[in-house]
């Protein structure tokens, strides 16, 4: 038997709303709010969807794959099947099949934001830009182009998004979005000059070589002590793509993201940085007092109170 349902989803067009501070609105909430009917689905898919979604969310990420893979074989054409295999997969680092079902998913709704966006993260997890992916998505979409403009800008890649905006005829919606992007490069150059600056009294004082471990952990422990969290999500970034296996700075750009509310992304980093932990207590506890703050973030109060636990008392 089939029948219509009801699915709490991450989904809307944000392409739609004029207005860019509405727009952005959405962005921010959509994720637990937004609805998406699919329709004439038999109980089988249902079932096993649903429960994909919930072995998803428990991070038992290779039950959800196979669940979704079961729902695939139902209805190969099943979009929203594609973008949560595309997301599993990205989350357990598979991103050849990440980036083949985000393109799917994306070519079966190119006006869809959350697509979209999910694409860009995974050619960012692969250092690769839209421009890879261009031949085989609908890339000449207006509401596309729009919807990369903003995944840009969330991303605070604010020349990739003027890239984008250049390539558009003005409207309101990129006047606005152009406002809100120049203001973002001027506190990112602002940010760069500070970093200039304490790079050179840094290295002065300390007497460590520019770019080194020790520089980077030097200077983003001055960053905490004073609070400095705009900066420090930054340095901490660089810090990371430099030294990926350095589990300081996982623990720093984790506590920069919870401090802006990134909590999602903080989790992402602090549970990557457990990979590379040995024998320090210390900092064991710190990853694991944000790990806490993160999941408190989005409600999960089980795994907040998991992490909670962890925290190693005299330390």
């Amino acid at each position: 038997m089939k029948r219509k349902f009801l699915l709490t989803y991450g989904i809307i067009g944000i392409f739609m709303i004029s207005n860019l501070s509405i727009a952005q609105k959405q962005i921010d909430s959509v994720e637990e709010n937004a609805e998406l009917f699919l329709e004439e689905y038999s109980d089988d898919f249902q079932e096993k969807f649903f429960e994909g979604l919930k072995q998803k969310g428990i991070e038992n990420y290779d039950k959800a794959i196979h669940l979704f893979l079961d729902c695939k074989n139902i209805d190969p054409k099943a979009e929203a099947v594609d973008h949560e295999l595309a997301q599993v997969f990205r989350e357990t680092k598979q991103l050849d099949f990440a980036q083949e079902h985000a393109i799917n998913a994306l070519n079966s709704d190119p006006e869809n934001y959350w697509y979209l966006q999910n694409l860009v993260r995974i050619l960012q997890l692969r250092s690769d830009g839209i421009s890879s992916v261009e031949s085989q998505i609908p890339y000449d979409n207006l509401a596309l182009k729009k919807n990369l403009a903003l995944v840009y800008y969330q991303m605070e890649t604010y020349n990739s998004a003027l890239t984008i905006l250049n390539s558009l005829k003005a409207s309101k919606f990129t006047e606005n979005l152009y406002s809100k992007i120049k203001a973002g490069i001027k506190v990112q150059e602002e940010n760069s000059e500070t970093y200039s600056y304490s790079t050179t009294v840094s290295n002065n004082t300390r007497n460590t070589e520019s770019g080194s471990i020790e520089h980077y952990k030097n200077y983003i422990s001055n960053l905490i002590r004073s609070k400095n969290y705009i900066i420090l999500d930054t340095i901490s970034k660089e810090a990371l793509q430099n030294y990926p296996a350095q589990p300081y700075f996982y623990y720093a750009r984790g506590l920069a993201l919870n401090h802006k509310k990134r909590y999602r992304e903080a989790i992402a980093v602090l549970e990557e940085s457990l990979d590379y932990m040995l024998d320090d207590i210390s900092l064991s506890n710190k990853i694991n007092k944000e790990l806490s703050v993160a999941y408190n973030g989005i409600n999960n109060t089980v795994k907040a109170n998991m992490y909670l636990r962890k925290i190693k008392p005299g330390f």
